[in-house]
């Protein structure tokens, strides 16, 4: 290949990394984003109908942590298609108990729950901070969330030296031996002047004079010092916070690494980096003035919370909103673009009830297509025989086509041709392996199979094909050490992922009617 190819994207992808500890901060990230492309916000409590008109954009969060954002095509008729790529939010990490206070053998800790299949031996001696969202009084009287991020390693998680016995392979019990040391009672003796029980016993005075709490307070629950630091990176005072979500992350940055700069090495790949290639995905394609003038489909983004608990909550993948967005979405009525006079933007009424079908919503579904994008696996040089032979992706060589016979992934051939189709046409990245890119562009595919006596994952792609009916097709970049606090992916795959959700809903519209199954 002649030169050196771009690592603009990468070190895009890098920046939002470092800004998305969690999945509040990641939901932060990506309106910052939409924002700057036009998008505006809209509540789902709100009557959509008078705002939302074809050739607009849009965003809409729920819990501050999922994000759904969509560009409605200037020719959109109620029961048209609707391109989707959905992604998550969340990623395995050490969640702060709600009672997180503990002392053990001069050392102050913070007690911590699991959230999701981490490989939590790799949690061990990092440097650890505290980000999250924490709810606090207002000063209107109200109550309002804040995000939070402690960048100082506060926190740290210490092995058993190997002459006290640490093993090989590495056991440890999750509930006594992974709770992170955050200082020394001695020091915090030196700082306050007061020995962990007299600070305890002048709290609990004060709680006394004060109003009715029906729970103990923050101050109570945790050490005084942490929910200090958490005050003040909330611009408040520690009597005027109410609550907290607060996860412990890897304060190590994100950054570019390889001998020729070909791999990412960061924590929460799975899956920050199919969001943000899922975000920046739609962005793209809605670059150009003219991108929506002549679409007749919805071009929508899902970045859904708690998939690596199972989605069931009211913000996961298999709560109601994705179906309640697509139902108030197949109804709406034909209208002037964004871009009409205000005269020309009012709705007559007959007009409107005329556009409404009672059977657009199912029209929508069946016509639509939902490409899952999480995270995928690349073959690991150290452990070759894990690895089907002939489907065993690498890194920098494409996005990666997840197939499973028990249906753990959602894809099948109609998918798979559809999906090689806005390939073909997508644009070409700066970098494609050798032999991999056509003479007209595009950027390559891979194909994942897991071997049949090796358990397989799964992703939001079966739920949701199961719950709407929807034509789904399950891919994801290729990564390595999938769950550890430290990952692994390769810099061109993010450039390879936003190029082809950008042909996928640019071409969606004119591909649904050519690939005919039922």
């Amino acid at each position: 290949m002649a030169g050196k190819a771009s690592l603009k994207r990468a070190e895009d992808f890098v920046s939002f990394l470092n800004a998305s500890p969690t999945p509040f901060h990641a939901v932060h990230s990506a309106k910052q984003r939409l924002e700057k492309a036009g998008f505006k916000q809209i509540k789902e409590r709100d009557n959509w109908t008078p705002s939302l008109h074809p050739g607009g954009k849009y965003y809409l969060t729920r819990n501050a942590s999922t994000i759904v954002a969509f560009a409605i095509g200037s020719q959109w008729k109620p029961g048209n298609p609707v391109a989707m790529v959905g992604a998550h939010t969340d990623s395995p990490c050490l969640r702060v108990k709600p009672v997180s206070k503990r002392s053990a053998d001069g050392f102050m800790q913070v007690g911590v729950e699991t959230y999701g299949g981490g490989l939590w031996h790799t949690w061990f001696d990092r440097d650890l901070g505290v980000a999250g969202r924490v709810m606090v009084k207002s000063s209107n009287g109200g109550m309002e969330q804040r995000l939070v991020r402690v960048s100082k390693p506060i926190c740290r998680i210490p092995n058993l030296a190997v002459h006290f016995g640490g093993s090989v392979p590495f056991e440890f019990n999750k509930e006594a031996q992974l709770i992170p040391i955050t200082g020394l009672i001695s020091a915090e003796l030196n700082r306050t002047g007061k020995t962990p029980e007299e600070a305890a016993k002048e709290q609990s005075e004060a709680d006394k004079a004060a109003d009715f709490n029906p729970l103990k307070t923050p101050a109570q629950r945790h050490h005084t010092y942490f929910v200090e630091l958490i005050a003040k990176e909330a611009g408040c005072k520690p009597e005027d916070i109410l609550d907290f979500e607060l996860v412990l992350y890897d304060t190590q940055a994100s950054c570019i690494g390889g001998l020729n700069d070909e791999f990412i090495y960061s924590a929460r790949l799975d899956n920050l980096g199919m969001t943000y290639c899922t975000v920046e995905g739609l962005i793209q394609s809605v670059s150009s003035k003219s991108a929506l003038e002549n679409d007749s489909t919805i071009r929508l983004i899902a970045c859904f919370d708690h998939e690596e608990i199972g989605s069931t909550s009211a913000q996961g993948a298999d709560s109601n909103l994705l179906p309640a967005v697509l139902r108030r979405l197949s109804c709406l009525p034909t209208g002037p673009s964004s871009s009409a006079s205000d005269s020309e933007k009012s709705y007559d009424k007959v007009s409107a009830d005329e556009n409404a079908n009672s059977t657009a919503f199912e029209q929508t579904l069946v016509t639509s297509l939902l490409v899952s994008a999480d995270m995928s696996h690349s073959i690991n040089p150290n452990y070759s025989g894990k690895y089907e032979p002939n489907h065993a992706p690498r890194m920098n060589e494409g996005t990666v086509i997840k197939v499973n016979a028990n249906v753990r992934y959602a894809t099948n051939s109609p998918g798979i041709v559809l999906l090689q189709e806005c390939a073909r046409r997508a644009k070409a990245a700066s970098y494609q392996a050798p032999g991999a890119r056509s003479k007209d562009g595009g950027v390559p595919l891979q194909l994942f199979v897991v071997k049949n006596d090796s358990p397989c994952g799964s992703t939001i792609g079966p739920m949701l094909s199961a719950k709407l009916g929807l034509r789904t097709i399950d891919v994801g970049n290729a990564q390595l050490s999938m769950h550890s606090i430290r990952e692994t992916t390769g810099c061109y795959d993010v450039e390879h992922g936003v190029n082809l959700f950008d042909a996928f809903f640019e071409h969606y519209g004119e591909l649904e009617g050519k690939v005919v199954v039922d």
